[in-house]
């Protein structure tokens, strides 16, 4: 709204100071600074009010050391990370960017999502939670609203690489790229590193192109469904998916500031997106929503984000990596959330297997999701997650090392 009204004051009267708002690095500078002060000033009031609310974890018995003491503790944390981030983002943000309205119906219907999730466990006395059918469902759901966004909505385009021809007469000539509707993505540590959706379905004859969305809308489900149930098993012990769900979340900022830049996106040789400059203001917000909550969220926590917040976190990240064009980069970049979902999926199919070949079940993992089993090695939680963010922050370093690396 600032943004809106900051506009005006220039345009009408030229209020010094006033041109400061059409700079996207200075009104990201502002989102940052306002989400962590609001994290920190009324997350810890947040927190008081759950524990009045008597809005406690309930803790299942695992046999891991500490575990006993965090019953009790606060969750739906995620409630301050969602406020921290809305806040900022209205007031600093283009309100009207399509990328910015897809991110705001994201975090808002994912927090949706987790807080009726969290809202069973705590109040129904139900450890379940939201029955998994309706939770995908859910996710298919905004995977659908996002697909059918990014596919269709005429303002979601990239812009052609501009040309240098040679004429008839030998004169050099200069052809600007056009704005164009399309689904191509990058794809990484490869050189000639595009890939188009439509090519998959160039089977069809001509014509195919008006069929991609049948291809590239469950691609956009698939994604935001795996990140984000990925961010929520990571969201295992204090700190670990809100300090690595930052480090990601900063990578994808640089990526969206490049593309979003006619002449660093040239210059790195990938997609000029017009617009996606204004989703680094979204991401700033984010990552100081992030931060504030880490304030409280680190060992030994005081909250917890719950899948308010663990939801929420995957949706957004899923949603970004697609709308910059990264998201065949995410296996990489969300090394830690894919670590975590194969450790489940391996440990549930070979117990099931083993269960069903030797009479027997049996566990390659102490046990999963993966920092359960370094915490039953003996391993402090505090360690695992401090080599987790290490890992992660290496894992940022190579995805950006992919941008020359072709």
């Amino acid at each position: 709204m600032l943004y809106y009204l900051f506009e005006y004051l220039e345009r009408e009267y030229q209020v010094p100071g006033a041109s400061l708002f059409q700079f996207q690095t200075f009104r990201a500078a502002m989102a940052v600074l306002l989400s962590l002060i609001l994290a920190t000033t009324y997350g810890k009031r947040i927190i008081q009010f759950l524990r009045r609310k008597q809005i406690g974890e309930t803790i299942r018995d695992l046999g891991l050391e500490g575990q006993e003491q965090k019953a009790g503790t606060p969750t739906m944390g995620g409630l301050i990370i969602i406020m921290s981030t809305l806040i900022p983002v209205l007031l600093f943000a283009d309100v009207l960017n399509i990328y910015i309205i897809l991110l705001i119906v994201t975090i808002i219907w994912m927090g949706i999502i987790g807080f009726i999730d969290d809202y069973i466990k705590i109040f129904k006395k139900d450890k379940k939670g939201l029955k998994g059918r309706f939770k995908v469902l859910g996710q298919v759901v905004l995977g659908l609203i996002v697909g059918a966004t990014l596919y269709f909505h005429p303002e979601v385009t990239m812009k052609e690489k501009n040309n240098t021809i040679i004429t008839q007469e030998y004169e050099v000539m200069e052809v600007e790229g056009k704005e164009i509707k399309s689904i191509k993505t990058n794809i990484p540590f490869f050189k000639n590193n595009e890939l188009d959706y439509t090519d998959f379905v160039s089977w069809i004859g001509d014509g195919a192109e008006k069929y991609a969305w049948l291809l590239f809308i469950p691609i956009v489900i698939f994604i935001i469904t795996a990140v984000s149930n990925g961010a929520n098993l990571t969201d295992g012990i204090d700190g670990l998916a809100a300090g690595t769900s930052a480090i990601i979340v900063m990578t994808l900022g640089i990526f969206a500031w490049v593309s979003g830049n006619i002449i660093f996106s040239d210059y790195l040789d990938i997609f000029y997106i017009p617009k996606a400059g204004e989703l680094l203001i979204f991401i700033t917000a984010f990552v100081g929503a992030l931060v504030g909550f880490l304030w409280y969220n680190a060992y030994p926590a005081q909250v917890f984000m719950g899948d308010t917040g663990s939801l929420t976190i995957g949706g957004v990240i899923a949603v970004i990596a697609i709308i910059v064009r990264k998201e065949l980069l995410i296996p990489v970049l969300c090394g830690i959330f894919f670590a975590e979902s194969i450790s489940v999926m391996l440990q549930v199919g070979y117990f099931k297997y083993t269960k069903k070949r030797l009479g027997e079940g049996r566990r390659i993992f102490l046990m999963a999701p993966l920092h359960h089993h370094y915490q039953k090695k003996g391993y402090h939680e505090s360690k695992i997650v401090t080599r987790f963010w290490i890992i992660g922050i290496l894992l940022a370093i190579i995805s950006f090392v992919t941008l020359k690396v072709r």
